[in-house]
Order: structure tokens, then sequence, then C-alpha cells
């Protein structure tokens, strides 16, 4: 059974045990062109501090809105999650969900899905598929920590 299969498999483990709600995954590829397509946003859920350091570059609405936080005790849900999201976007808006590697896009897609949204996509393999796949990325400013640090040494 080749990798491709063992994800195919896996995807669909996952897509079945999520509460009635069908997450649709698709690929960095089919990610890009509906942005481009310039009827889809694309809602970021990692961190503010992993978002800052480079994110997903295209000519559409993105939005950040971070699924957990990092605390001293580990990550944590973001409690407002939800409440987030509905205040920027409608839930027949069409929105693609990425993060990081593709596993907390899973959970916020699914928890979209379930809250009544009816156009939303997970992006498989997440930002460090989209990376390495050599699409354009964007950079924000240094963190303001960073640049704390930054004035102090010198």
């Amino acid at each position: 059974m080749g990798v491709s299969w063992v994800v195919f498999l896996l995807l669909l483990l996952v897509n079945s045990s999520c509460e009635g709600a069908e997450v649709v995954t698709i690929d960095v590829h089919q990610t890009k062109d509906l942005l481009h397509s310039g009827s889809y946003s694309y809602l970021d859920v990692r961190t503010v501090e992993e978002y800052k350091k480079g994110h997903v570059d295209a000519a559409c609405k993105i939005f950040n809105i971070p699924y957990m936080f990092n605390t001293p005790q580990g990550r944590v849900k973001n409690p407002d999650f939800l409440k987030e999201v509905t205040s920027l976007c409608k839930e027949d808006d069409h929105l693609v969900v990425g993060c990081q590697s593709g596993v907390r896009s899973v959970y916020a897609t699914t928890d979209l899905l379930t809250a009544g949204f009816k156009d939303v996509s997970n992006m498989g393999g997440g930002y460090l598929s989209w990376v390495q796949n050599g699409f354009p990325v964007k950079v924000d400013e240094k963190l303001p920590q960073e640049k704390t640090e930054s004035a102090s040494e010198l």
C-alpha cells in the first residue's frame, strides 16, 4: 500500500469521526488555485508568532485567528476562536483553513463546519507544504520582543 493511500485512509478516518461534519482536505496546489480565483479567503490558525515569521501570500483576504495558544502549561484551545471567526467571516464565505502542518487546521475546519459554515476546506500539509512547493510567502515585521532584544544588543 503506497504512502498516498495510507494518508488517504487516515484522512478518511478523521473525516468520518468529525461529528457529522465532513472535512474536505485539499493540497497546496488546489489551495493556491482557489485563493487566486478571488472567491476564497485564507484562514491561518497558527499562533500570531508563527504567522509573523512567515505566512501564505496570495491575492485574497487572509486572516490570522489562532486555534490554539501556547501557554506555560502547553497548548490550549482558543476559547474565542469561533466568535473571532464569525466576527470577520459569514457562514456562506468560501474559506481555506491552514496551519503549520495540517493538524490544527483539521480541528479548526471541523469546528467551523459544526458551527454552520458551509464551504470550508482544510489545506493538507499546511504552511510547511506551501513553502516546500516554493509558493509565495510573506514575512511580517519582527515581533516586538525581537525588536527589544535587538535594541538591547546595540
